[in-house]
C-alpha cells in the first residue's frame, strides 16, 4: 500500500504542474488589461503612464514563460496576489471561506447517504417491490431538478412562507439544512441506483450464501458482509463527483447568500476580480486532486483485492 499511494504522490507532480499552467493562461485569456483594471479598483485613473508603470510593476512588460515563473515561485509560498476588490491577499480570504463550502458539502453527503443507504438497500433485498418502483421515480426526480430550482422552492416555502428556517446567514443547523438538502439532492439518485445494482451483485455471490448457511440473520449478512464491498463503487464515484459537488456550492450558495467560496467566486466575477477568480479555480483543482488520493487510499484499506493486485 505504501508503495502504491508513493507512486500516486509522483503522479500528483505532472498533475499539479497542469493545472497551475491552465490557471495561469486564463489569466492570460481573459479580456481586458490587468494593470488598467487594478488602477480602476485602486481609484487612480488609468493613463497610458499609469498602466505602463503598472505592468511593470505587475511584470506584464515580461514574456510568458518569466510571467509564469515569477508566478509559480509565488504560487509555491502561497502568494495568490491581492484581491482586486479587496485589497487583501486572495489565499487567506479563500482559506477563511473554505470551511464554510466543506461544512455545506460534508452535510450535503451526508443527508445523501441517509437517504441513498436504506432506499437502495430495500430496493436490492426485494427488487420490483413498492419501495424499488419509489426509489426509481425518486432517483430520476433528484437528478433531473435542477439546483437553482430546488434551491429557490425551498427557499420560498421553508423560509417565506413557512418560517421554520433562516433566509440567509450559517448560524445553527436550520441555516444549513435547506442549502445541504439543495446540495445533496443530485447525489440521492446517482447513489441508489449505484447500491441497489451493487447490493443485487454482492447477494447473489457464492460468501454471501455461505454466510447464510452458516446461519447469520439477514441484517448480520447485509451489514458485515455485502455492504462493505457494495459500498466501494460508490466511494469511488464519490472522488468523481466531488468536482461537481464544489461546483455546484457556487449556485446553492448564491441562492442562500452562504459565505463559502463559491459566494467569494461569484462576488470575484461581479467585480471582475481576476486574481480571485484563478486562484478559486486553482484551489478547487487541487482539491478535487487531493479527494481523489485519499478516495484511492480508502479503497485500499476496505478492499484487499486492491492490495493484493
Amino acid at each position: 500500500m505504501g508503495n502504491y499511494l508513493y507512486k500516486r504522490i509522483w503522479q500528483l507532480i505532472p498533475v499539479m504542474l497542469g493545472i497551475s499552467v491552465l490557471s495561469f493562461g486564463l489569466l492570460q485569456l481573459m479580456p481586458g488589461d490587468p494593470a488598467e483594471i487594478m488602477l480602476r479598483a485602486e481609484g487612480t485613473r488609468p493613463t497610458p503612464e499609469a498602466i505602463a508603470v503598472m505592468r511593470r510593476t505587475l511584470g506584464l512588460d515580461q514574456s510568458l514563460l518569466a510571467q509564469y515563473g515569477h508566478w509559480l515561485g509565488r504560487l509555491i509560498r502561497l502568494d495568490l496576489g491581492l484581491s482586486l476588490r479587496t485589497g487583501r491577499p486572495v489565499a487567506t480570504e479563500l482559506l477563511e471561506r473554505l470551511p464554510a463550502t466543506a461544512e455545506l458539502a460534508a452535510y450535503a453527503i451526508i443527508l445523501a447517504l441517509l437517504a441513498a443507504l436504506p432506499i437502495g438497500i430495500g430496493s436490492a433485498l426485494r427488487p420490483g417491490g413498492l419501495l424499488d418502483r419509489a426509489g426509481r421515480i425518486g432517483s430520476l426526480l433528484s437528478v433531473s431538478m435542477p439546483a437553482y430550482g430546488l434551491g429557490l422552492l425551498l427557499l420560498y416555502y421553508g423560509s417565506v412562507k413557512l418560517r421554520l428556517f433562516p433566509v440567509v446567514g450559517r448560524d445553527g443547523l436550520t441555516a444549513v439544512l435547506l442549502p445541504a438538502l439543495t446540495l445533496g439532492c443530485g447525489l440521492v439518485g446517482v447513489y441508489i441506483r449505484l447500491l441497489r445494482a451493487s447490493m443485487l451483485a454482492e447477494l447473489d455471490q457464492l460468501y454471501i450464501k455461505a454466510a447464510r448457511a452458516r446461519g447469520l440473520s439477514v441484517w448480520q449478512v447485509i451489514v458485515g458482509h455485502a455492504l462493505r464491498n457494495a459500498i466501494l463503487p460508490s466511494l469511488a464515484l464519490l472522488g468523481v463527483q466531488i468536482g461537481g459537488l464544489l461546483g455546484g456550492s457556487v449556485i446553492v450558495e448564491s441562492i442562500f447568500s452562504w459565505p463559502g467560496v463559491g459566494m467569494y467566486a461569484v462576488e470575484a466575477i461581479f467585480a471582475k476580480d481576476y486574481l480571485a477568480i484563478q486562484g478559486y479555480v486553482l484551489m478547487m483543482a487541487i482539491i478535487v486532486v487531493l479527494v481523489n488520493l485519499v478516495v484511492d487510499a480508502l479503497q485500499l484499506l476496505l478492499d484487499p483485492r486492491l492490495r493484493t493486485s
